[in-house]
């Protein structure tokens, strides 16, 4: 009787800048639970080789070159924007090019990039492409207000946006971390990242040094909520949409407070009815209202608490919560499984 033959599982290579990040770290981990057939080689933050540690021993990391990104179809940028800017340049020196995954979004200013939120429309990604992941804010601001448009016309709408202390990476949250222990200690607060106190309090704007100021990144929300609408056919969703972001002291995890006003009256469970799907989960009246902490290394969208406004019928409002670094890993592998599931051998 002839043996029966198991083919080997083929392995696809990757490039990870800024694989020691905290979003680094969770692209990586998303990758290999979800991408088994993934082969990941990790750079620094910078690209540039330099020491690190791994399971508390020191170790060196080499640096992202022409000849290390050479026959590797796919490059993830999740570090500094200087190690984004190299990656990038590299990539584009090589014959045939890899596809470029900035997961930051420092490169959206690049004139052959293009947004993408694969929780909104599936992508499509070929080879040499520079493909920008959109904010997590952004993609769950888009992803409720289309799922809404397309049960009643939406008229206007406003969103508080409480971001977390993770926004800034693992010296956001160190930060917080000490500034807590410090006011429980009566301290002095430490001000590098900031430049404000943010623990047991709320920062509409940061201090006048603080490492990334709140405009910037509100901009950027703003911006790619409205280009992410024009790519899905939803523009007339996020029409006469305001949002303010608001720096909060918890460690990780985006809340929303969202207010829509309808063309016409609304109700609870008709709203309920509308967003409930497997990108979105809705948790009715009497259930616990969504946190933080529930959003933690979920996929896609928690809303809850859904009420229609005092004094208005034909508004509501939503609370919101999102895991901001899982909605971005989650991204890059539906792009990276894609990819992988139509190149050719030669990259595998």
């Amino acid at each position: 009787m002839a043996k029966s033959t198991v083919k080997p599982q083929q392995t696809f290579r990757l490039s990870l800048v800024g694989g020691e990040t905290l979003l680094g770290r969770d692209i990586k981990e998303v990758l290999e639970e979800r991408s088994k057939q993934t082969r990941i080689s990790t750079y620094p933050v910078s690209a540039e080789g330099n020491f690190s540690e791994q399971e508390g021993e020191p170790v060196y990391l080499e640096p992202l070159s022409a000849d290390s990104l050479r026959d590797t179809p796919v490059l993830v940028l999740a570090g500094s924007t200087a190690g984004s800017a190299k990656g990038l340049g590299i990539a584009q020196s090589l014959k045939p090019k890899p596809l470029v995954l900035d997961a930051t979004g420092v490169l959206a200013g690049e004139k052959e990039a293009r947004l993408i939120a694969p929780l909104l429309s599936e992508v499509k990604p070929t080879a040499g492409q520079l493909l920008v992941v959109a904010h997590p804010a952004a993609t769950a601001l888009a992803l409720v207000l289309g799922r809404l448009s397309n049960h009643k016309t939406i008229t206007s709408s406003l969103a508080n946006i409480f971001a977390p202390a993770s926004e800034r990476g693992s010296r956001g949250i160190d930060e917080l971390h000490r500034q807590t222990s410090a006011l429980l200690a009566f301290k002095t607060l430490p001000r590098e990242v900031f430049d404000a106190q943010l623990a047991f309090n709320l920062l509409p704007q940061l201090g006048e040094d603080s490492a990334l100021p709140l405009p910037p990144l509100e901009e950027r929300i703003q911006r790619e909520l409205h280009l992410l609408g024009a790519q899905s056919k939803k523009a007339a969703a996020v029409h006469n949409h305001s949002l303010r972001l608001i720096q909060a002291p918890v460690f990780h995890g985006y809340a929303i407070s969202l207010y829509v006003e309808f063309a016409s009256k609304i109700s609870r469970k008709d709203l309920e009815e509308a967003l409930a799907s497997a990108q979105v989960e809705v948790r009715s009246l009497g259930e616990d209202v969504p946190t933080n902490p529930d959003a933690a290394g979920t996929t896609g969208v928690i809303a809850g608490d859904i009420r229609p406004a005092l004094g208005n019928p034909k508004a509501a409002w939503f609370w919101l919560v999102c895991d901001n670094y899982r909605i971005i890993s989650d991204a890059v592998t539906d792009v990276v499984n894609t990819l992988a599931s139509t190149e050719g051998p030669e990259h595998r």
